[in-house]
């Protein structure tokens, strides 16, 4: 951005008299301070005459982000402050076709004073499970986990997730935790997936009583013939995802209070759309798991390669056309 010499001077103004600092105030304009302080010495030594342009080249880099991309990462970081700058910058990418890194989204948004902190923190697992999985439903995840509604009592959720994806496959909430539970859940999983007559996945889940009762290790083997995973005792990662998962859902949909079971499901049901469809998650390289899931990921990642090199090939296209103007 070149401004003129009155608009330099305008900006020395207001940096003078601010009682917010120099620091603040140039944050404010988005102006670094040591482009501040060469217009300053410019003016003390030369006054007004020391603001106008010397005719020489510019000092802009080739990939210099322009002006109206950057105005574009503060609109949409604007309508979506949820979103952190590494999921802002793909979110670009995928639906404007544009791209920026996530340093840039970042630099651009603190500038502006736009980096807030996060709505919630969440705890990485110390390791992952030893053997990767290599597709969808290669094997899937399960776990129990609870929440108090007003007037009513406990309720317990019961989730199933696909660990090849980390898609949510299935999920419902049950007044106990039981054998009969799991069974359910399990069942409504295969039927989402379309797998009653193909192949089914494994079933990895902790140790919890229902998990290891013989009546769902009979039902698992006998009826559905699925192979039953334990995580090792006292060694909660190698269940980790759905764990994780469960963590970052109950720290937004537990900031509500609820006075009925339906209001719960109907916060979990958007939590669930949102999370499968629009999050970005970096462990999937930055591609949400319906995208994962649904096996459109390589045309994705395809995708955001050309936008990058295209976005790029245009910068250094502009940077040419501005430097031949100065000349």
């Amino acid at each position: 951005m070149r401004l003129s010499a009155g608009e330099k001077y305008e900006v020395i103004q207001a940096v003078t008299t601010s009682e917010l600092g120099v620091k603040r105030t140039l944050e404010s304009f988005g102006i670094a301070r040591s482009t501040f302080y060469g217009w300053y010495q410019n003016y003390l030594e030369k006054g007004y005459e020391g603001l106008k342009p010397t005719g020489r080249t510019s000092k802009r880099q080739w990939n210099s982000i322009p002006e109206e991309q950057k105005d574009l990462v503060v609109g949409i970081a604007l309508e979506h402050t949820e979103l952190s700058s590494r999921e802002l910058a793909h979110k670009i990418t995928d639906e404007q076709g544009v791209f920026i890194s996530e340093s840039s989204v970042y630099r651009i948004l603190k500038q502006r004073d736009l980096i807030p902190a996060p709505n919630h923190y969440l705890l990485s697992a110390a390791s992952e499970f030893k053997d990767k999985t290599e597709f969808v439903h290669q094997m899937w995840q399960t776990d129990f986990t609870y929440f108090k509604i007003i007037g009513w009592g406990w309720y317990y959720l019961s989730t199933i997730l696909d660990d090849y994806s980390r898609y949510i496959i299935h999920w419902e909430i049950c007044d106990s935790m039981k054998a009969e539970d799991v069974k359910r859940t399990v069942n409504k999983a295969i039927e989402k997936a379309k797998l009653k007559s193909k192949t089914k996945p494994k079933l990895l889940s902790d140790n919890g009583s229902c998990y290891v009762s013989n009546e769902l290790k009979t039902y698992l083997r006998e009826d559905l013939k699925m192979k039953q995973v334990h995580g090792k005792p006292m060694h909660p990662q190698t269940q980790g995802k759905i764990e994780r998962y469960h963590r970052t859902m109950k720290n937004v949909v537990k900031l509500n209070h609820f006075y009925h079971p339906e209001e719960l499901v109907e916060a979990l049901r958007k939590f669930v759309e949102n999370y499968n469809n629009n999050r970005y998650h970096e462990s999937l390289q930055n591609l949400t798991p319906a995208d994962m899931y649904f096996g459109r990921s390589e045309v994705i990642l395809k995708k955001r390669k050309e936008i990058k090199m295209n976005s790029i090939n245009r910068r250094r296209q502009l940077y040419n056309q501005e430097k031949l103007l100065n000349l």
